[in-house]
């Protein structure tokens, strides 16, 4: 198994700061498997190649096995092709061997591991039962040129066809950690089958190799999870990110993973097809998404894709819980035949585009915190809002400086900088408000404010109120016991708390109160969501 990285930027040769291995030196690091080798065929200071090279024991790898009883056993055990196709061993390999590399982490060039740079990726045979077409669909939304051309069975005997290996080049100016961080998931993804025990941390590996915000790194990796299979301990990879050299990689962004239009493929391939993995993964993502988006703490619309994803082979797609609950507020709202809707906390817009499309509201509003948040927002919802015509848009200040339209009516939707736990005169004269997935944001001791600023001083007709249902989570694997459901929240409602908390406000401040489940029901915890609508 062979990966070589090129990169010509001047001086090329400080990739080895990057990659934390010396140009003149050759490396040898044994895995549990066979030895994995670093050496650089060309360092100059125009053009640097590092080139990873995994030499597999098959022995080793045999004796890895604890058990007979895998689909492995007999001479498939013997004749397969581990020893030279790029798959989950040469991850396994690549996570050990640039884990500083993986995290984004250079003490002596920090400023380097923050710079995107032109990288040359090589692999001379990647399976990918899928094709090149497939390969193209994974990488090219990442921003690589990709040369994916398929392996002859056989050149001497072209009748024979193709095989499903790829020799890939990918081509491209990323940050080296990124796309470090691609192949490390996408890798997996295309071979579709793991040498070692897919367990629940490979939830968290996924997540922390696509970027997304809040996994913090373990510490150890976990140990055998089933007879028979291989012991993670020797031979599963270690997560990105669990360097242990007390040095921070740069600041997550935008999770790549989040965004990919393959995300739910990627998922369900790199866990294996585990899935109860799988759903938990994808709710993880979308509880994040919004929030790995810049938008602050408050985007409500992007929470857990709590229905599995559709068997691969069907069209059919099951709602997330997040469609759902934006579907049930729609619903409430429609019901209650609000006519100006406030969405406070609208994050990236996921909810406020909905608003705005209905055309029975006269009057869309959405308010947050983030100045980034509501960039998102205005992107998601403007449909070319520049004078100058197409699709171009305006600059947010524009629209968020009391910028009336062209028939001198508001912008739709209007865009506000403002929170929710102060007293602000633009929230009031709504209908309805809107607090989706936000109160849980909110530190306990700012609630109150929260209260006052909404049902005593904005005082709008309708509130919907929805947050999680601490109870229901029990249903996630992979969230240990007592955890939430993202790193950002503050606390999470059972649901006699949130009961007590929305009986309680409703009385102070004059509303009815009614109570409503959304996504679906278990006898025992109820739904994943709960709703307050609350009228007067």
């Amino acid at each position: 198994m062979l990966l070589t990285i090129t990169t010509t930027a001047a001086p090329a040769t400080d990739l080895g700061f990057l990659l934390h291995k010396h140009p003149d030196r050759a490396q040898s690091f044994e895995q549990s498997f066979g030895t994995a080798h670093v050496f650089y065929p060309e360092a100059t200071g125009e053009r640097c190649t590092a080139a990873l090279l995994l030499d597999v024991d098959a022995q080793a790898l045999l004796r890895a096995r604890t058990s007979v009883s895998s689909p492995d056993f007999s001479l498939a055990q013997y004749v397969n092709d581990r020893p030279y196709a790029t798959s989950s061993l040469f991850t396994v390999a690549l996570g050990r061997v640039f884990r500083s590399a993986l995290r984004g982490s250079c003490r002596a060039r920090p400023e380097l591991a923050r710079t995107p740079l032109p990288l040359e990726l090589r692999m001379p045979a990647v399976p990918c039962r899928s094709g090149a077409e497939r390969a193209r669909a994974l990488f090219e939304p990442l921003g690589w040129t990709v040369d994916a051309e398929p392996v002859p069975l056989d050149p001497g005997l072209p009748g024979w066809g193709d095989s499903h290996y790829l020799s890939l080049t990918l081509t491209g100016t990323v940050r080296l950690s990124e796309a470090l961080s691609h192949l490390y998931v996408l890798l997996p993804a295309m071979d579709g089958s793991k040498h070692y025990w897919v367990d629940r941390s490979e939830v968290d590996k996924l997540l922390r190799a696509g970027g997304l915000p809040g996994t913090a790194p373990r510490t150890a990796v976990d140990g055998p999870s089933a007879a028979g299979e291989a012991t993670p301990s020797a031979s599963a990879p270690e997560a990105p990110g669990e360097d242990g050299d007390g040095t921070d990689g740069p600041d997550a962004d935008v999770g790549w993973l989040a965004g990919h239009p393959e995300r739910d493929w990627i998922t369900r391939r790199y866990l294996n097809r585990r899935d109860a993995y799988v759903r938990t993964a994808l709710a993880r993502i979308a509880e994040a998404e919004d929030l790995a988006e810049g938008d602050g703490a408050d985007d409500p619309a992007a929470e857990e894709a709590e229905t599995a994803p559709p068997a691969e082979g069907h069209d059919e797609r099951v709602p997330t819980l997040a469609e759902q609950r934006a579907g049930a507020v729609m619903a409430v709202l429609e019901a209650e035949d609000a006519t100006s809707v406030i969405d406070l906390g609208c994050g990236s817009g996921r909810l406020l585009a909905r608003l705005a499309a209905d055309r029975s509201l006269t009057r869309v509003t959405g308010v947050d915190v983030s100045v980034t948040a509501l960039e998102h927002a205005h992107r998601r919802t403007c449909r070319g809002c520049d004078p100058g015509g197409g699709r171009r848009h305006r600059p947010l200040p524009a629209l968020t400086g009391g910028a009336v339209g062209a028939n001198g009516a508001p912008p739709r939707p209007e865009l506000l900088v403002g929170s929710v736990v102060y007293r602000d005169r633009r929230f009031s004269g709504y209908d309805a408000a809107v607090l989706m997935e936000v109160i849980e944001h909110l530190d306990p001791s700012r609630l109150p404010a929260m209260e006052e600023s909404v049902f005593g001083a904005a005082r709008p007709r309708v509130v919907v109120v929805t947050t999680p249902n601490a109870e229901y989570n029990t249903h996630y694997e992979g969230l240990a016991d007592g955890s939430l459901r993202h790193s950002d929240h503050r606390f999470e409602w059972t649901r006699a708390e949130f009961a007590r908390w929305a009986d309680r406000v409703a009385e102070q401040y004059g509303y009815r109160l009614r109570r409503l489940p959304v996504g679906s029901e278990d006898p025992e915890t109820g739904s994943p969501t709960q709703m307050g609508v609350f009228v007067r």
